[in-house]
């Protein structure tokens, strides 16, 4: 399976501070969202749902990024840039 790059990688940080994750591409996005997510609300929802629309070439992936950040800051992370 080939990586889907999404723009510049992110780090998730948890609560703590801790850098808990480095994002870079829909399928680490994806993972995050079906295995490690610490909340299933309706951002959560609706973000895996943008997400998997990417993947299989019936969504924005850009609209899937913003669902993602908008998932995490509701899930109680910060994203932070990485250069």
């Amino acid at each position: 399976m080939m990586d889907i790059p999404w723009g510049e990688p992110f780090a998730l940080i948890d609560t703590n501070g801790h850098s808990v994750a480095r994002v870079g591409t829909i399928e680490t996005a994806h993972h995050w969202l079906r295995r490690k997510w610490p909340t299933s609300d309706t951002t959560h929802r609706k973000a895996l749902d943008r997400i998997e629309d990417a993947m299989d070439c019936m969504g924005s992936v850009v609209e899937a990024r913003q669902a993602f950040i908008v998932a995490a800051r509701s899930a109680g992370f910060v994203t932070a840039e990485l250069s």
